[in-house]
């Protein structure tokens, strides 16, 4: 008798569920549907013959036997991805996979990462923007940058730099731009996933509880271009302004900042701590951070544009 290997899609689709508790999170990290997933699911229980899932509330939860054999299914991938990955090394010992932030990616590092380009021709740079988290194990990927506490278990994580929040808007902003603090009132806010405006209410003498209320944005190089577009008003991150107040498309409205609670890091495992290609690109971060007159969370480079007297 010929044992069928399922395929791999359904084994990834298996193993992705158990991770994230969820088909709506597992469709996610694998960038297929939600009906896509349950297919995999489905298929994967006909060809084996065993319930692998089952109903929990609204959501599923993996069964015993799915339990255990997903356990298997992780590990096997795992291996099966170490295997390509030092294949693909070997085919091509100039490739180098980093993963960012999509929001670090547009604002930061595309602006930039020409001049990596050209200091490195030896060095294919391969970037991918992805909020998802890399499992070193599992994905195709050397190194990440990651905006968060810096604890990664079982990985080396460096400390790239600093960031901080203050008030921006369109310089053409309806009903001008605001004069105190206080008339923020008058504007919409534009809110950010996990980013919050009490810290910066409390620095400012307001005691405003969070906006509940208003545009949301998930990622902050959108809720960036919605500010240029003057749909209202939004808490900007140092690291994220790039030219803007320079250029004149935002301004700052007042000079009270708040430092983030996160800061970013680069991050890799720990069998990459030799590679060249890493310390080449650990290098050009750190001389592009150093050159960066916006990083470190202090104040942007750029002078406030004062609000015109508005006539009584």
């Amino acid at each position: 008798m010929t044992l069928r290997i399922p395929p791999l899609q359904a084994l990834r689709a298996l193993e992705a569920v158990a991770r994230s508790g969820s088909l709506t999170r597992a469709a996610d990290a694998l960038s297929v549907t939600h009906g896509a997933i349950s297919h995999q699911l489905k298929g994967l229980e006909e060809a084996l013959g065993v319930p692998l899932v089952e109903r929990a509330g609204r959501g599923v939860r993996l069964t015993d036997e799915g339990e255990r054999f997903a356990s298997r299914v992780k590990v096997a991938l795992a291996e099966l991805a170490e295997a390509v990955r030092e294949v693909t090394e070997h085919r091509n010992p100039r490739h180098f996979r980093v993963s960012v932030m999509p929001s670090f990616a547009a604002r930061w590092l595309l602006p930039r990462v020409g001049r990596f380009v050209a200091a490195h021709r030896d060095i294919d740079l391969d970037v991918r923007a992805s909020a998802t988290l890399v499992d070193f194990r599992r994905d195709d990927v050397d190194a990440v940058i990651r905006y968060g506490g810096g604890h990664y278990p079982g990985l080396v994580s460096e400390h790239l730099m600093d960031d901080a929040y203050f008030v921006a808007c369109s310089p053409a902003i309806e009903g001008g731009i605001p004069a105190r603090p206080a008339d923020l009132r008058r504007y919409p806010l534009l809110r950010s996933e996990n980013e919050f405006w009490e810290p910066w209410f409390r620095a400012a003498g307001l005691d405003w509880d969070e906006p509940s209320r208003g545009p949301k944005y998930e990622d902050a190089s959108h809720l960036l271009q919605a500010t240029v577009e003057g749909q209202g008003v939004a808490l900007a991150r140092t690291s994220l302004i790039g030219n803007d107040l320079a250029n004149g498309v935002l301004v700052r409205a007042f000079d009270i900042s708040v430092p983030s609670p996160h800061r970013y890091f680069l991050v890799y495992p720990p069998r990459m701590a030799g590679s060249p290609k890493l310390a080449a690109f650990r290098r050009w971060l750190q001389d592009e951070i150093a050159a960066d007159p916006n990083a470190g969370g202090g104040k942007p480079a750029a002078k406030r544009t004062r609000a015109k007297p508005r006539s009584r």
